[in-house]
């Protein structure tokens, strides 16, 4: 019994020593930071709140569902089978002209986007191979035949970043940009893990919803979206979360980062519509946790929503963070979006492409098991 104890004992103290010293889970927001973050209007009794009510937790029935899944199925179709060939992305090429938008997808919800000579980098999940605060266990990134390197980037203007989560801020990924990046633009209450990860204060901007600047002409909102935040096990909801609207002289972007499907996307159409390319989250969804990931159907409909021209599915193509087939998302999104005459845009990982009046891509995800 007390080498049970003592064993027990030793556990827990391993494991607060962990959470309290572990670098990649950051810090929460304190002192000025809290102080700003008490005055937008979804912040009650300490905590961020959605615009809709959201369930954060699912019915036992579900629950069992999912629990089966896990323990019974064998998982194959949730990674590729196959080593992904990517693009060679080209930095040189991606800056030869100011008079379009170039974009390139790195899988996930990673983007580099060129937008009247600014360079914008998205959610940066580039460095790390786990979307885990474990770097030994969690979702591990597929096989693709090479990932960037950020030495292979071009210089980027600013980061933007759509909540806190593993799979869309990487704490080796941001430790490299610190010293490369001017400017940091996130949520409130973000910015306490980036203080904990040593980028200077002046290059971390904080927006609540609602909030817009300008960058070099550019404008940048963030707008509301139905998710969450945490990166530890007792913080969530202690940062905000959102979507990002990127508005220059000729175009028009959204990036919707995480969400539930609510009625907030009609709101941001109305606001900030019409958008010429919408980057749209497609994947990750589950009837266990609905109300904060959309099905493909559900993104197609936001799209629709947000008065999109053409749409972009991300969050998918690079993660297993859920139960559904690798290419599902893809699958699903492409069938509903020929029923909604919906122009889709599936870059390979890593291609270059301008947003044009028309586009046409192949289902490069069909040579892949």
């Amino acid at each position: 019994m007390l080498t049970i104890l003592a064993l027990a004992l030793i556990i827990f103290i391993s494991v607060f020593i962990f959470f309290q010293t572990a670098p990649q889970i950051g810090a929460n927001p304190e002192g000025a930071r809290l102080e700003r973050m008490k005055n937008a209007s979804n912040f009650k009794d300490g905590k961020f709140e959605n615009t809709v009510e959201t369930l954060m937790n699912m019915s036992f029935s579900t629950f069992r569902k999912v629990l089966k899944e896990q323990l019974f199925s064998s998982g194959k179709e949730r990674k590729p089978q196959e080593q992904i060939t990517t693009v060679p992305f080209s930095a040189e090429a991606f800056l030869e002209t100011d008079s379009v938008v170039a974009i390139t997808w790195f899988g996930h919800s990673t983007l580099l986007i060129r937008i009247d000579g600014l360079t914008i980098l998205t959610d940066p999940v580039l460095v790390g191979e786990r979307t885990s605060m474990f770097p030994f266990i969690g979702p591990e990134r597929f096989n693709y035949d090479r990932h960037i390197e950020l030495d292979e980037l071009p210089p980027i203007d600013l980061v933007l970043i759509s909540h806190d989560h593993y799979d869309h801020l990487d704490y080796p990924t941001i430790k490299e940009l610190a010293g490369k990046v001017d400017k940091f633009y996130m949520p409130l209450g973000v910015g306490a893990h980036f203080e904990h990860w040593g980028v200077k204060p002046e290059n971390i901007i904080e927006l609540k919803w609602w909030d817009e600047v300008e960058v070099s002409g550019v404008k940048l909102a963030l707008a509301p979206t139905r998710h969450f935040s945490g990166r530890a096990i007792r913080d969530r909801f202690n940062t905000l979360w959102g979507s990002w609207v990127i508005s220059g002289n000729s175009k028009n972007l959204y990036f919707s980062g995480d969400s539930g499907y609510f009625p907030g996307f009609k709101e941001i159409g109305e606001k900030y519509g019409p958008f010429d390319l919408t980057f749209m989250e497609c994947g990750a969804y589950n009837e266990g946790w609905s109300e904060i990931h959309m099905f493909p159907e559900e993104t197609a409909q936001a799209h629709l929503d947000v008065q999109g021209k053409f749409l972009m599915p991300i969050h998918w193509g690079k993660f297993d963070l859920s139960l559904h087939p690798w290419k599902e998302p893809v699958e699903r999104l492409t069938k509903k979006a020929s029923e909604e005459n919906i122009e889709i845009v599936t870059p390979e990982v890593g291609q270059l492409f301008f947003l044009p009046d028309s586009v046409e891509y192949g289902n490069w995800w069909e040579n892949y098991q």
